[in-house]
């Protein structure tokens, strides 16, 4: 009615004075108004088109959610609010928002049932509740460990402090009832005390923070900020409590019918006589402070209080001594009211009349008295740098009390919230996350604002945007979640503007700003505060002046909930807060403890001189200096800026209280007043930022549903997907693109577009019902009509019987023959009798049926004595199951101290482990000293093989070794560039490495949150099910006892036969309409049995997972020894869980120490290792830049060589024109002969002398070259070394660096796999709990099915039954008409649960959305992890959504269950009702039959006219026909009803034969799998060998591959060590080259002394050699010579020949022997100027030596560099290594205790699952064992079959690095053989050269004899051919030479 109301008359809302919003419909509409008709008064209003609010549709009515209205405005809203209000629904959500109105009443919705209820509870699974917001807090804070706050606000008396003890309560009995009882015994602080202390601070802070007032009895006049932390576990640790603004001045006046704070009247009423005088207390009447007197609470009693506050205390085990101080504190404030002052006559100065107050006072506080009164009427004030005392005033006297009073409780206040704290806060450790409760006041609007307001007001704007941020972005979240297009709109930035202009410090200043700019100014007052800030804001938008002139209000805010006016009296005295410095001094000096402790801080006190100052304007006083204090306003702003940073670092939960009315009576609503909350609250802001976006979302399938009647033909038959089938339905509802959006798994919609299709939807509806209600009507009219047709033809027969009675009524045969008829029994004698045999006949039935049914009733009691027995045995099975649950904690217990003895017997392995790791130290040393040894004696024997092969090296080999050399340093430069190269990638890895594993140690942290999530929702699940499991046992106790009832509860049923016909046609519809959901269900059920087979593979992929991360736990397995300490630790810290939280919260302290000493560790090696690259990359500049300065220097001698090769070439010319020269005067020397014959004789005794010193002296040079040459050898072969020592250092580095990239690698995987396992290790148990359950509930259904069969077969037995008992007419017709009533009932409540069936399934889908959108999300977030990563999430996901699919399926096949029994129940009541009415219309059949018989008897016995007999017999047949339609009617009925029983019975056996074959199929199935796994077994088990072969091969390769390491290390030691002795060989040659040139020096010296006439020979035979040695073209000059010189001969022994015949010829001899003198003489000078040039050579050689020599000693620095350098990288090597090792083993750690505590709980589940499970049997128990084993051995295989492929790829990968190595081997032996080649070619040469030198020194020694022996000629003639021989020797040495070269 109410929907067809709303559809037909337009409802909407109008504006009402009264009531807020009237109800009306719109009849007219006229432009920009319209005429609507109110409903409750049906008076027609005229209102503006934009006045009037939209109206739900009804079926919004009291919604939960408001944000699911689809017309969010302020009619709506409080509509919905005052509509659960009336039905008390005090809560109510509106997003994110809990509105809480307050009942004024106590309600039962607050005890342990209720917390119960919602403990666990999803938000939207349960009824709006203040629960619900704490238990999504608190699961959210366990599940994503992010801290949690929720947000009280509202006016005085809306229950904020109500709502937050619930909150506090709920938390604690939560946080409590998880802890064990052996963690509660073993604490240091139980739960129990600190619940109870957290509990128990409630009510002191409302003793001394609350008071009454007008519209609250128990009103906070503070704010507070309860922050509760919690542990890992979810238990309370501890808690803090913060404060704001309390209102002090309540404590010197209160309004008129209001009271101070409670504890004042508390103490007057609750202190004993001690206490009394203790505390000097009064009667109520004598204190000025309390201006009301004794002001009661109703149904309060003060004293009761006063003893619970009390206790309070000392649970809060608050000392004695510190209750009496509060107290007397509480004391002297109510006696600093009784103090009075007097003006003096003659001045304004005050005095003291009466002292009593003072002195109380004094005593209370223990401070002296006339201290206090002189500090009170004459107080010290600075002024300028001395004090003086200046006289108080009444008024200024008055004042400094009243603050005094003010700030002392306002200390003592702080002080009990600082001790509550610390009593609270016991265990002095941080808790891991915290709740925090922010109870603070709303929004107000008074008439006239002050300070207080403003500050209040400012904290909610700031509270207001933090709401608009959080609301926003989660509905960008969701937004993005549904891919849906949105630019963000960040409503925060609307309230800044405000916020601005409050707190803002410059640009221009706020309004705090100001005033405490106005603070530091003395002449500054109330009004320049206030002019200042008109012309400093004057323009801002949020700002406004008064618009009255002469108003009270002084400036107005623009805030979000309106305008608000402020008065700014006393603004600049409440913001300073001053005091009497004075009083403060001597309170902080007083004797009393307490007292003194409450005044210690003196600096934050503004003096009574800075308020003189500003009211009388003193001169003489002086200014207070910036910095001195702090202004109430800077320290609330502060506080202020600190809580918000806190609630943004929290997720913030709101809740909203208001005030209903003010009157405090329950069940009434004020309008008005709800709605200005609404607005001060933010609610209505909410919603204005919800009509901004879609507030309006509905799931795919609902709006299929509901909407589908819009568009019929859209859609086409078929299967199709609801987004699909969304999009062609907006598409046909032509609806505009920016109304709607379409979303992943929801249709999103503007504000209102939903009432819009609702109304359409209600049209529609309307018209198909109305066509359906005019097909019925004339259904039954046309009924009515056949029925008056009847009744017509009825009236005629009886008016036609009527008149022939009163025809016959007077004839007497026919008063005869009635009164004879009687009497006439004998003719019926036969009749009776055939009656009485019929009465035997049904009786003997009866008899029949009731044996039957004793024999039934005996077979019952036997099934139930059997079940008995069942039971009776299951109960024997669960004791058994207990006692074995015994067995197995005993059995743990024993497990546990094996595995104690374990780890002991670990712990001394480790103790042996490092005494054989010190002696294989000490060995090791051992073995590095004999190395050394050998190592010594090798290069001892190297070098003296390297002194054997020094030997004979020329100057063109030292040019070659010197471009050689060249060479080398530029490949070494290369080289050098390649390792800077080299070690930058290996630094870059390292630091990609680094990123990895605090990417990879973030990644497990979320994993490890993910599944602890898991397994809170599993054991939801388990908790959910067992609730659900006792439900429906009671359902069918309660069906039970509803059978029973309704068989002894049955009416009549003849008078319902019309309504039964018409309720059995439209239960023939729903039978239709029944057939129709089941076709339906089984297509959805096929559907679900593809999901299950895609499903399946899904689960046999994660298998495979599973199997290799099972592969990567037997690895990580291996390293377990050496784990110790961590198990240690671990171990400690599993004794510490049990016994106590406070020990968990130092390990987890320990912990995150730990953390963080590691990261400073890591910080500190990253830095370290920065360093030493930077070194290191010096050291390599420095080196570069020497070999380039050693470069230049090479190309310097190179040039310089090239010089001396340039001077040579001139010198050899010049030879050449010499010997020109020298044939020229060969004619000369023909003349001269004769001359020179007489002197050659003389000269030849010369020349022989001469010969022998030369011959000496080349002796010596030669010696002295061979010593060159060697020292040059030596040093090539020293540089060759050199090449060769550092090509294999660098070959040796790079294999050094593979092989640490190998490490690395595998240090890689090995952590990647640890990861990977320990993930799959949880993932895997999560999964084999999960297919356990589901195993579990499909045996359910199994036994479900079966039971059903069962009771089908008992139904039909029982039909049968039933139609033999047909002839109990009467209780057959109650019975069926007390079942029809029972299943019309049956059928509501079904339907009804159908419905919430329906909601559900819808409500589960979309939470299964939600999932599936939250893990795409995730998986867009870890898109940077590895891609089995990825694939374990999707695949988590997907076994998510196949749990709940098969929780719908088994919640489905439950209900279909339920459904088809009371279809069942229902159609044979029918069927029994039918068969009575078929028996009732026989038996009236009969008796119509008989009494036909007796009418046609009469006729035989009386004549009687024919015509009245026919007429008679008529009127029988017509009636006969008549009960023959009714008959074959029920027939027919009858026909249907067994029809339709037959259909059922039909589809029940079509469903169980389709269950029979899906369980076939499904059992095929498993055999088919299982006998493929037993396949992939035996083939793993032939791939097991092959790999362990493999693997063993691998192995073996691997400790060669270490041995050859081992090798090449030794090598380069020993290559070290030569290149060391190689240097000290230089060292000694060098001192040889020194002492030879001594010697050189000294035999210059003596040639010069022998050699003084002989020099020109000596310098001609010394070029000569020269010029042999070095230059060919000297060779060939040198054989003209000879020839010249042979024909010489012949001509001299031919001229001897002839001297002796002719002696005439002597005068011409004489003179060619002069001229020959002369030629031999300008020869001598000759040979000097050539002996000259040779020693210059010398010189020069000399330098050259020196340059090698230092060029040898850089290298050699260089090389010792290189040296240390490469040490240095070796140890970084090593340390980088070991530190690798510790993070490896740290991070084992960390992450092995996080999974045993994963397994443990794991361990607890799978302990309560088997539980479970053995009460399902022994049976299911053994096959799911060995299903387990089964898989086990699997997964086991597949382990080893990964194993396997992974050991190939190392295989392969050493392989190719052993490949590699022998490469780099086979170069090295290359190289080495050309080394020897080019050894042997020298070694060849020179022997050669040797051979050459052997054969010139034989010749010259020929000659020399020859010449000694006189015969000159034949001597020449000899020398001549030794020069040819040996220049023919000579010239094809220097040919090789040249072909070498």
């Amino acid at each position: 009615m109410a929907q067809a109301d709303w559809a037909t008359k337009k409802l909407v809302w109008v504006p009402s004075e009264k009531l807020g919003f009237e109800v009306g419909s719109v009849k007219e509409e006229h432009g920009d108004e319209c005429v609507v008709e109110l409903a409750d008064s049906g008076k027609k209003v005229k209102v503006n088109k934009d006045d009037i609010q939209k109206m739900n549709p009804p079926k919004y009515n009291k919604v939960e959610d408001m944000a699911e209205l689809t017309c969010l405005n302020e009619a709506s809203v409080l509509h919905n609010l005052k509509e659960r209000y009336y039905s008390g629904l005090i809560y109510t959500y509106s997003g994110l928002f809990c509105v809480v109105i307050n009942p004024y009443k106590y309600l039962p919705i607050y005890s342990d049932e209720i917390v119960n209820m919602y403990k666990g509870k999803k938000r939207h699974e349960m009824p709006p509740h203040i629960y619900a917001i704490t238990d999504t807090a608190y699961r959210s804070m366990m599940q994503d460990r992010e801290d949690q706050s929720i947000l009280c606000t509202g006016e005085s008396g809306a229950g904020k402090t109500e709502n937050t003890k619930k909150v506090i309560q709920y938390l604690a009995h939560v946080a409590s009832s998880v802890k064990s009882k052996k963690e509660q015994g073993n604490a240091v602080l139980s739960h129990g005390e600190l619940e109870k202390q957290l509990l128990q601070a409630n009510p002191i802070l409302e003793a001394f923070g609350n008071a009454k007032t007008v519209k609250n009895d128990n009103s906070s006049r503070f704010g507070k900020f309860i922050r509760i932390n919690f542990d890992v576990n979810g238990y309370i640790v501890g808690a803090n409590i913060e404060t704001y603004l309390l209102e002090k001045s309540r404590a010197i006046r209160q309004a008129k019918e209001e009271r101070s704070f409670h504890i004042f009247y508390y103490m007057l009423s609750g202190a004993g006589d001690k206490l009394r005088t203790e505390l000097c207390l009064e009667d109520y009447s004598k204190y000025r402070f309390m201006s009301n007197g004794n002001v009661t609470i109703p149904g309060q009693q003060d004293k009761d209080l006063f003893t619970e506050t009390m206790d309070a205390f000392q649970i809060m085990s608050i000392p004695e001594e510190e209750r009496t101080g509060l107290l007397k504190v509480v004391s002297a404030v109510l006696q600093l009211g009784n103090m009075s002052f007097k003006k003096e006559r003659h001045s304004d100065q005050a005095s003291m009349p009466d002292d009593t107050a003072a002195q109380k006072v004094c005593h209370l506080l223990s401070v002296n008295v006339t201290d206090f009164t002189r500090a009170i009427l004459n107080p010290r004030i600075k002024v300028g740098r001395d004090y003086v005392q200046k006289a108080q005033t009444q008024e200024q006297a008055e004042f400094a009390v009243e603050a005094l009073a003010k700030a002392s409780y306002e200390r003592m206040f702080r002080w009990l919230v600082m001790r509550i704290n610390k009593a609270l806060d016991k265990t002095k450790r941080q808790g891991a996350s915290f709740i925090g409760i922010l109870d603070i006041a709303g929004f107000e609007i008074f008439e006239l604002n002050s300070f207080e307001q403003l500050c209040i007001n400012y904290t909610n704007e700031k509270l207001q945007q933090l709401f608009n941020h959080t609301m926003f972005i989660l509905e960008q979240e969701e937004y993005q979640r549904e891919g849906i297009e949105w630019s963000f709109i960040d409503f925060g930035l609307d309230l800044q503007p405000c916020i601005d202009l409050i707190e803002r410090h410059a640009g221009p200043p706020g309004i705090l700003a100001l005033l405490d700019e106005e603070c530091w100014f003395p002449k500054a007052t109330d009004k320049s505060f206030v002019e200042k800030v008109v012309q400093e804001q004057g323009t801002h938008p949020k700002f406004q002046k008064p618009k009255k002139l002469k108003g009270d209000a002084d400036f107005c805010v623009m805030h979000y909930a309106g305008k608000v006016d402020y008065k700014a009296d006393e603004w600049l005295l409440k913001n300073m807060d001053p005091l009497n410095e004075c009083v403060a001094s001597l309170l902080n000096q007083s004797t009393d403890k307490f007292t003194a402790d409450l005044w210690r801080d003196m600096d934050r006190i503004v003096g009574l001189d800075k308020v003189a100052g500003m009211s009388d304007s003193i001169h003489g006083a002086s200014k207070t200096r910036k910095g001195m204090f702090r202004t109430v306003g800077q320290l609330y702003k502060e506080q202020l800026g600190n809580l918000m940073t806190t609630l943004r670092n929290t997720n913030p939960n709101f809740v909203r209280c208001i005030i209903p009315n003010h009157e405090k009576k329950a069940g009434k609503l004020e309008s008005h007043l709800v709605l200005d909350q609404l607005r001060c609250n933010g609610v209505l802001e909410g919603i204005r930022i919800c009509r901004q976006g879609f507030p309006n979302r509905i799931v795919f399938q609902e709006f299929r549903q509901r909407y589908e009647i819009l568009t019929p033909s859209a859609i086409p038959k078929g299967f199709m997907d609801g987004k699909q089938a969304c999009v062609l339905m907006i598409k046909a509802l032509e609806l505009d693109p920016n109304l709607y959006r379409i979303g992943q798994s929801k249709v999103f919609f503007r504000a209102g577009v939903l009432a819009h299709l609702e109304e359409e939807r209600d049209i529609k509806i309307t018209d198909v019902i109305i066509s359906f209600q005019a097909w019925c009507r004339g259904y039954v009219s046309r009924k009515g009509f056949a029925k008056r047709q009847h009744q017509l033809t009825a009236m005629k027969v009886i008016q036609r019987n009527c008149v022939a009675y009163l025809k016959l009524r007077n004839w007497q045969w026919w008063r005869l023959f009635t009164k004879v008829k009687p009497l006439l029994q004998v003719t019926r004698q036969e009749e009776e009798m055939l009656a009485k045999e019929d009465e035997l006949v049904k009786v003997k039935e009866r008899q029949l049926n009731a044996e039957i049914q004793i024999k039934e009733f005996e077979n019952k009691q036997q099934q139930l004595s059997a079940e008995k027995l069942a039971l009776q045995e299951q109960l024997q099975a669960e004791t058994e199951l207990c006692a074995e649950a015994e067995e197995m904690r005993s059995r743990l217990a024993t497990r546990k101290q094996e595995l104690e003895e374990i780890l002991h017997d670990l712990e001394s392995r480790l103790e042996e482990e490092e005494e054989r790791g010190n002696q294989m130290h000490t060995e090791r040393k051992k073995m590095q000293q004999n190395i050394t040894d050998l190592e010594q004696q090798l290069d001892e024997e190297e070098a003296a093989r390297q002194k054997l092969q020094l030997e004979k090296v020329t100057m063109e080999a030292k040019m070659k070794m010197i471009e050689e050399e060249v060479m080398v340093l530029d490949d070494q430069n290369s080289k050098l560039n390649k390792e800077k190269k080299l070690l930058e990638d290996r630094i870059s890895e390292f630091t990609t490495n680094m990123s990895e594993e605090e990417e990879k140690s973030k990644s497990l942290q979320k994993l490890k949150n993910k599944h602890e999530a898991m397994i809170t929702d599993l054991e939801d699940r388990l908790r959910k099910e067992e609730k659900v499991r006792q439900e429906l046992e009671k359902n069918r106790r309660k069906l039970e006892g509803d059978s029973t009832e309704l068989n002894d509860q049955m009416a009549d049923l003849q008078a319902q036969i019309a309504e039964l016909r018409a309720q059995l046609a439209k239960k023939e519809e729903e039978l239709h309409a029944a057939l129709a959901r089941i076709e339906e269900e089984a297509a959805a059920k096929n559907t679900a049995q593809k999901n299950i087979r895609e499903l399946e593979a899904q689960i046999s992929e994660l298998q495979e997972d599973l199997e290799l991360e099972r592969q990567a736990r037997s690895k990580a397995e291996k390293h377990r020894r050496d784990l110790g300490e961590e198990l240690e630790a671990l171990k400690t810290e599993l004794e510490d869980t049990l016994d106590s939280t406070a020990a968990q919260q130092e390990l987890r302290s320990k912990r995150e120490s730990e953390v963080t000493q590691l990261k400073r560790t890591l910080e500190e090696e990253a830095k370290i290792h920065e360093q030493q690259m930077a070194d290191m990359r010096l050291k390599h500049n420095q080196a570069f830049d020497e070999l380039n300065e050693q470069l230049e220097q090479a190309k310097r001698n190179k040039v310089s060589v090239e010089k001396a090769k340039q001077a040579l070439e001139s010198e050899w010319n010049e030879v050449q024109i010499e010997l020109k020269t020298l044939t020229q005067g060969k004619g000369d020397s023909e003349h001269r002969r004769k001359k020179a014959e007489s002197q050659v004789q003389e000269l030849q005794v010369k020349f022989v002398e001469s010969e022998r010193q030369r011959q000496d002296l080349a002796s010596k040079l030669t010696k002295i070259q061979s010593e060159l040459d060697n020292v040059n050898c030596v040093l090539s072969e020293a540089e060759g070394k050199n090449i060769k020592s550092s090509k294999d250092l660098s070959s040796f580095e790079s294999q050094l660096q593979d092989t640490q990239e190998l490490l690395q690698d595998e240090t890689r995987q090995k952590l990647a796999l640890s990861t990977q396992l320990r993930q799959l290790e949880s993932e895997q148990n999560s999964l084999r709990d999960m297919l356990e359950e589901e195993e579990e509930s499909k045996k359910n259904v199994e036994k479900q099915v079966s039971t059903l069969q069962a009771q089908l077969a008992e139904m039909k037995k029982k039909l049968e039954q039933e139609a033999l008992n047909l002839e109990s007419t009467e209780e057959g017709r109650k019975r069926v008409q007390r079942e029809m009533d029972s299943v019309i009932l049956q059928l509501e409540e079904k339907s009804s649960a159908y419905d919430k069936l329906d909601k559900t399934k819808t409500r589960v889908q979309q939470e299964l959305d939600d999932l599936l959108l939250d893990q795409d999300h995730l998986r867009q977030t870890v898109s940077n992890l590895e891609k089995k990563q990825r694939k374990f999430d999707q695949m988590l996901a997907e076994e998510k959504t196949i749990s709940t699919q098969y929780a719908e399926e088994r919640d489905k096949a439950e209900a279909e269950a339920r459904e088809k029994e009371t279809r069942a129940l229902t159609l044979a009541r029918e069927l029994e009702a039918m068969t009575d009415l078929k028996s009732e219309l026989e038996r009236a059949n009969k008796v119509f039959k008989a009494e036909m018989e007796d009418l046609v008897s009469s006729k035989d016995d009386v004549g009687k006219s024919v015509h009245e007999l026919e007429r008679s017999k008529r009127t029988m047949e017509q009636q006969l026909e008549e009960m023959k339609v009714q008959l074959e009617e029920l027939e027919d009925e009858l026909q249907t009803t067994e029809d339709a029983k037959l259909r059922l019975e039909v589809n029940m056996q079509a469903m169980k034969a389709q269950f029979d074959r899906d369980l076939l199929a499904r059992d095929e199935q498993g055999e088919e799998k299982r006998k493929q796994l037993v396949k992939q077994v035996r083939e793993m088990e032939v791939e097991l060998e092959e790999e362990r072969r493999q693997r063993s091969q691998a192995l073996s390769s691997k400790k060669k591959l270490e041995l050859d390491m081992v090798d090449l290390e030794v090598q380069i030691d020993t290559a070290n060590k030569g290149r060391d002795e190689a240097l000290k060989q230089l060292k000694k040659l060098q001192a040889l080259m020194k002492d030879q040139m001594r010697e050189l020096e000294e035999l210059r010296l003596s040639r010069d002394e022998a050699i003084n006439g002989a020099k020109e020979t000596e310098k001609k035979l010394k070029a000569m050699e020269a010029d042999a040695l070095h230059f060919q073209d000297e060779m060939a000059n040198a054989e003209r010579l000879k020839r010249q010189v042979q024909t010489e001969r012949d001509e001299l022994q031919e001229e001897v020949n002839s001297s002796n015949s002719k002696n005439s010829l002597l005068a011409d001899e004489k003179r060619r022997l002069d001229t020959r003198i002369t030629q031999l003489e300008e020869e001598v000078e000759e040979e000097q100027l050539n002996t000259e040039m040779i020693n210059d050579r010398l010189k020069r050689a000399t330098l050259q030596t020196e340059q090698l020599t230092t060029e040898l000693a850089s290298e050699r620095s260089n090389s010792q560099r290189l040296e240390g350098a490469r040490s240095q990288l070796d140890r970084q090597n090593k340390e980088q290594k070991l530190k690798l090792q510790e993070l490896e083993g740290t991070i084992k750690s960390k992450y092995k205790s996080s999974i045993t505590i994963l397994e443990s709980k794991i361990a607890q589940l799978e302990e309560q699952l088997d539980t479970e499970s053995k009460e399902r049997g022994q049976a299911c128990r053994l096959v799911r064992r060995s299903d387990k084993k089964l898989k086990e051995v699997l997964l086991q295989v597949e382990d080893e079959r990964r194993n396997t492929d992974q050991y190939k790829d190392q295989a392969e990968k050493t392989n190719s690095r052993m490949r590699q190595l022998k490469r780099q081997l086979e170069e090295a032996e290359e190289e080495v053989t050309r080394v020897n080649a080019k050894c042997r070619r020298l070694q060849r040469e020179l022997d050669e050269a040797t051979e050459t030198s052997d054969v010139m020194n034989r010749e010259v020694s020929t000659l020399k004899s020859r010449l000694r022996r006189g015969d000159l000629n034949p001597r020449r003639a000899y020398s001549r051919t030794g020069l040819e021989s040996d220049e023919d020797v000579d010239v094809p040495a220097e040919t090789t030479e040249n072909t070498i070269e």
